[in-house]
C-alpha cells in the first residue's frame, strides 16, 4: 500500500450506525479540537507551540493559525517570552464576553 493509499484510507468516513454498539462514540461526549485547544491554555502554566502541534499533530504553522483564530473569536491569550527573546508559553487570560455572560 503507498502512502497515498494509506491517507486517503485513513480519511474514509465511516457510518457510526454501521460500528459495533461498544466502538460507538456519544457525540456529546467528544471534545472538538477547538475545545481542546481552550482547555490546554486554561492551564496555569501555560503551554508552548511545540506541545499542542504534538498533541493534535499539526504543524507549527497551524498551531499559529488556531491560535490567532481564538483571538479573533475573542479569547486573550499572553505570552510569555524566555530569556532569548522568543514566545515559549501561551496562557489564555479572557474568554469572549458571551462566554462571560453564562
Amino acid at each position: 500500500m503507498t502512502k497515498q493509499t494509506a491517507v486517503m484510507k485513513a480519511r474514509e468516513v465511516v457510518n457510526p450506525a454501521a460500528l459495533p454498539k461498544a466502538k460507538r462514540r456519544k457525540s456529546s461526549t467528544r471534545l472538538t479540537k477547538k475545545a481542546q485547544l481552550i482547555n490546554l491554555l486554561h492551564q496555569e502554566s501555560g503551554t508552548n507551540v511545540a506541545t499542542i502541534s504534538k498533541r493534535f499533530g499539526w504543524l507549527p504553522h497551524t498551531t499559529r493559525a488556531a491560535l490567532t483564530r481564538l483571538r479573533q473569536a475573542g479569547y486573550e491569550i499572553s505570552s510569555e517570552k524566555t530569556g532569548q527573546g522568543k514566545v515559549s508559553k501561551y496562557r489564555i487570560t479572557g474568554a469572549p464576553v458571551e462566554l462571560n455572560a453564562r
